[in-house]
C-alpha cells in the first residue's frame, strides 16, 4: 500500500528542458560567453564583431572551395604555434630529468606547474 501511495504523489516536471551542448564559449574569439535565460535562440557569438568576422571567414571559404572544417595559419602563427609546442616539450624534459635527478616534491610541482601553465597557453589558439 505504500508504494501505491507514493506512486499516487504528483510529481514535478521540469518544462525547460536542460541545454545540452549549448556553446560556452564564443565560437571567433573563444570568450567566455555570459548565460543566457531558457528563452530564445543559445548565444553563439559574444558580440557583433565576432558574428560578422565568423560570417566573412564562412564566406570567404565558400569561394575558396576549402573545406568547412580547415584551418589556415599564417606563416607567422604556424612558427609561434612551434615556438609554443618547443616550450611545453622542454617543460616536460624538464620534470623528467629533475626526476631522475631525484628531485624533492616541492620542486617537481613547480616544475609541473610549469607545464601546466604552458599547455594553458597552448590551448588559445587565437
Amino acid at each position: 500500500m505504500r508504494e501505491a501511495a507514493e506512486l499516487t504523489q504528483p510529481t514535478t516536471i521540469d518544462l525547460a528542458p536542460a541545454r545540452r551542448g549549448a556553446p560556452k564559449h564564443c565560437g571567433w574569439c573563444g570568450r567566455r560567453l555570459p548565460e543566457g535565460g531558457n528563452v530564445g535562440r543559445r548565444r553563439r557569438y559574444c558580440g557583433q564583431s565576432c558574428r560578422q568576422r565568423a560570417y566573412e571567414r564562412r564566406t570567404a571559404l565558400q569561394r575558396s572551395g576549402l573545406p568547412e572544417d580547415a584551418v589556415v595559419l599564417s606563416d607567422t602563427e604556424i612558427a609561434a604555434l612551434q615556438d609554443r609546442l618547443f616550450q611545453l616539450r622542454c617543460a616536460a624534459e624538464d620534470i623528467v630529468t629533475a626526476a631522475d635527478d631525484g628531485a624533492d616534491a616541492r620542486e617537481l610541482r613547480a616544475l609541473a606547474q610549469e607545464i601546466a601553465r604552458a599547455a594553458k597557453d597552448l590551448e588559445q589558439l587565437r
